[in-house]
């Protein structure tokens, strides 16, 4: 399934807003569950429940998405339409409701998608006898996802086969890319989400951090210097961007992978993304479908070539 771009949405920019505002979402109405997490949070579940025996796919979304974002809407339509079975955890904040803890979420957060992950299988792969056991994850959520198939190495076994979309494997250089130029829409576009919840976070537990340089900050790496590096326990920017990017751990992993990334990305453009990764894992770069994007058919567009890409890879490598 090669990804071609439609001629009427030329460029990276383009094919990364239209699909995630302009094309129509595919409504699936989901169940949500509310977890206690083990440092006493909480996360929130959406859940599709599919036919018994069938497949299961966890998809985890990107910074500041939820099972709302256009690509989650596409892949629980598509997993529905096969009677299969799926679920989108909400990175913490990111359900509609803040968080407890003084934590949030970051792009190397192994630790979580561990934690969901080995929870959803034990409490439903094996108690409803579902088929396969897949997991997905999309900007963020996929270099998170990609940190802990590294890390875990064969104890992350339990999944049968998995699929990193539009992840910023090298979060210095995206994070380069995003602070200058037209990209700074992007960041705009973050950090007008991520600054209310920061101040909620400071009623929640005042002198966390500075709240006069947490909003003075002009873009992500100045964010993370304030707020994420130091909350997830990394020096600062440098440090974080270094350590939490999936690049480094792409060898170790155990697990057929696909790592799928668009060289006209905005987030990480095409000399950027690494060149060799484990046996296992292919590394697919084609040349167009921006961040996220990969919008198909004449217009106004469909959004259904990626979730049927991922499901194909699936199938086919477990």
């Amino acid at each position: 399934m090669k990804y071609l771009s439609p001629r009427w949405l030329p460029g990276g920019h383009l094919q990364t807003i239209y699909p995630a505002v302009f094309i129509n979402k595919p409504v699936t109405p989901l169940r949500r569950e509310r977890w206690t997490t083990p440092d006493d949070d909480f996360v929130d579940v959406d859940f599709l429940d599919g036919e018994p025996g069938k497949p299961f796919v966890v998809m985890f979304h990107g910074l500041e998405g939820s099972s709302d974002s256009h690509y989650a809407r596409a892949m629980m339509a598509a997993l529905r339409e096969r009677g299969w079975s799926g679920a989108i955890p909400h990175f913490r904040g990111c359900s509609g409701e803040l968080n407890q803890a003084p934590r949030f979420y970051h792009s190397g957060d192994a630790q979580e998608i561990g934690w969901i992950i080995n929870r959803l299988y034990q409490q439903y792969h094996q108690q409803h006898t579902y088929g396969k056991f897949y997991a997905a994850g999309v900007s963020l959520g996929g270099n998170a996802l990609l940190r802990w198939l590294g890390e875990s190495q064969h104890h992350a076994d339990i999944v049968s086969a998995a699929c990193a979309v539009s992840a910023p494997l090298d979060l210095a250089q995206g994070g380069v890319s995003l602070s200058s130029g037209f990209n700074m829409i992007y960041t705009r576009m973050f950090l007008k989400t991520l600054k209310p919840k920061c101040l909620q976070k400071l009623d929640q537990f005042p002198g966390l951090f500075n709240k006069d340089a947490m909003l003075n900050a002009r873009d992500l790496y100045e964010f993370d210097n304030v707020v994420t590096a130091p909350l997830h326990g990394y020096l600062d920017t440098d440090d974080y961007w270094h350590r939490a990017s999936a690049k480094h751990i792409l060898g170790d992993i155990t697990v057929p992978t696909l790592v799928l990334n668009a060289k006209n990305d905005p987030f990480l453009p095409g000399q950027h993304l690494p060149a060799r990764a484990a046996n296992c894992v292919t590394l697919e770069y084609p040349d167009h479908g921006g961040h996220v994007g990969f919008a198909t058919g004449n217009v106004p567009g469909h959004l259904n070539w990626l979730p049927q890409k991922i499901l194909h890879f699936f199938e086919a490598n477990s």
